[in-house]
């Protein structure tokens, strides 16, 4: 393969190759496919044009903004309210009310855009479905072409999978959850797809698409009269979901539906974006259903946000739960804003997947998770997140016990006990400590989420838990921190600061990957190129905003349109 500019690989050619009808401006450097075609139409695609046209300096203007808090930040500034916007907090306006269609959503079960997946998740019992090109995708073209087409034949009803090697035909039943999309954040590039002469935004491309295509259907089916419905990732503040804001108005007026047709739940899934949660809803006051605790990547926020602050060094992820006092409070002041804007705050990921060779080790799991969506409905939440079909059944116990019949809470718990929680609560330096075994865990899993991911796999199962990106995310910038400040592993009795051991760990890791996977799929897979990505990013004298964004540029295939004529 031969280099091509600043994204990924140009494929070599040498035949005639059809091409995409495209639009002026446009030009589609993945490779072609009939069935990519019906989705790439070139009206389609001068919708994500005009989107990309109108919103691109916005977006630029929206990232140089994270750059200078950043840089505020790694001097020793802390997030905190902003006393210009006080009067939206103070304030006693609401959002739109929740559509019928999707007020009750006590359980929600998530995955990437894959035929199968579609198919089980929206089977399986659960109230939503959030199909998700962004953390548990990896984001090739063809996951994402193929991801567009499954979900178009979703909203179809159409959608089948014929699976040869179990001799099954899976279809859709009649009664199905509700389909969100969660399209990519703003800081991700589509270097498959170039608008005048620049790689297309990401979440642009993801959202156009599946709107243009979708609308029409899914408001007559699905929405009853509403949507499409989406949940928005990464956001640090009100100015990023003003965009989204306008990008929804403008694609309710190029289809000509009311505007607040569209609803979405934003993902509170950053540290700067907890204490603009009012601002956030008020922006999307006409389009909002709720925020969600994005818990895993929040964790991750945190120690980006404070890699500058060596007096907030977290202990071993696996320490940094909901019971840590600036987790609940994050969770409690979520469910007290949602509620009192009339809209819903749902609770976190359950990762476990069932352990079926281990009944013991499988009991304990399931257990895990009742303690936490008892936590989590007990607090005030209208609905939690799960991981696998397999866990449906045991969330929506937990809440239907507590909820009974009622679609939600958000008129009868409203947590104003959480009005008196402060930027303190919300900054609390977590308890805990460090150890080997934390160290050890945090190389084991970064390094096989991102060989899989380079793959093509954004979710993985490992050690009992579905790991996407941002629990990879964790690991890396947890190993950093402490390889910056020369962290001492004090949990364990050993004593020995990270920086002395993390070399040897990373070979003593990787032996037992390759033992664990075995040595044919350890020789196939991209394990030692995931380990030199993994390793350079943990030792990087800066840390990098997002482990996706370097990784990203091995993915990226371009084809020639047409190379005959050069041969």
């Amino acid at each position: 393969m031969i280099g091509l500019g600043s994204y990924g690989y140009t494929a070599p050619s040498s035949k005639k190759i059809n091409a995409y009808d495209v639009p002026q401006g446009v030009d589609i450097r993945g490779r072609f496919d009939e069935e990519f075609a019906k989705i790439l139409t070139k009206d389609a695609l001068q919708f994500v044009a005009d989107l990309q046209r109108e919103f691109r300096n916005h977006i630029k203007y929206a990232m140089e903004c994270r750059k200078e808090a950043k840089r505020r930040y790694n001097e020793g500034a802390l997030p905190g309210f902003d006393p210009a916007t006080r009067y939206i907090r103070e304030g006693k306006w609401t959002c739109a009310p929740v559509p019928p269609a999707v007020a009750d959503r006590r359980v929600e079960i998530t995955g990437p855009v894959e035929r199968k997946m579609i198919i089980n998740a929206l089977n399986s019992g659960a109230k939503v479905f959030m199909a998700d090109f962004e953390d548990a995708l990896s984001p090739s073209w063809e996951n994402l072409m193929r991801g567009q087409i499954n979900l178009k034949d979703a909203v179809e009803g159409t959608i089948t999978f014929n699976d040869k090697a179990r001799n099954r035909v899976y279809k859709l039943n009649n009664e199905t959850a509700k389909l969100f999309v969660r399209p990519r954040g703003w800081h991700l590039p589509e270097a498959h797809i170039f608008i005048d002469g620049e790689p297309a935004t990401g979440c642009l491309v993801d959202f156009g698409l599946f709107f243009y295509h979708n609308y029409a259907n899914f408001r007559n089916t699905q929405g009853q009269g509403f949507g499409p419905f989406f949940y928005l990732p990464k956001m640090e503040n009100s100015r990023e979901a003003k965009i989204w804001n306008s990008v929804f108005e403008k694609a309710e007026k190029m289809a000509g539906i009311e505007k607040g047709s569209i609803r979405a739940t934003v993902l509170i899934e950053t540290l700067p974006a907890v204490f603009q949660m009012d601002e956030i809803l008020y922006e999307l006051r006409d389009h909002s259903v709720g925020l969600n605790c994005g818990r895993w990547d929040y964790i991750f926020s945190y120690v980006k946000t404070f890699q500058g602050h060596p007096d907030r060094l977290l202990p071993d992820r696996g320490q940094v739960g909901m019971t840590q006092h600036f987790m609940r409070s994050y969770s409690d002041l979520l469910i007290r804003t949602c509620h009192r804007r009339g809209v819903h705050a749902m609770g976190g990921m359950a990762a476990q997947i069932p352990i079926r060779d281990d009944p013991t080790a499988n009991e304990a799991a399931f257990e895990l998770v009742r303690k936490d969506k008892q936590r989590e409905v007990k607090a005030g939440h209208d609905g939690t997140w799960a991981a696998h079909p397999g866990l449906i059944k045991t969330c929506m116990e937990v809440f239907t016990n507590t909820m009974g019949n009622t679609p939600n809470q958000i008129e009868t718990v409203k947590r104003d006990d959480a009005s008196n929680l402060t930027e303190d609560d919300l900054l609390q330096r977590p308890r805990g400590v460090r150890t080997m075994e934390g160290l050890r865990l945090n190389t084991r899993v970064g390094i096989q989420y991102l060989a899989a991911w380079l793959t093509g796999s954004g979710s993985v199962p490992l050690y009992n838990l579905m790991e996407d990106a941002a629990t990879a995310e964790i690991s890396r910038v947890q190993i950093w921190q402490w390889l910056k400040y020369g962290v001492e592993l004090d949990g364990d009795g050993l004593g020995v600061r990270v920086n002395h051991v993390f070399g040897r760990v990373v070979e003593e890791e990787m032996a037992r990957i390759e033992h664990e996977v075995g040595k044919e799929k350890f020789k196939k897979g991209m394990y030692k190129e995931a380990c030199k990505i993994f390793t350079r990013q943990c030792t990087a004298s800066t840390l990098d905003d997002f482990l996706t964004l370097d990784a990203y540029n091995y993915i990226v295939i371009h084809h020639p349109k047409d190379v005959s004529s050069k041969l």
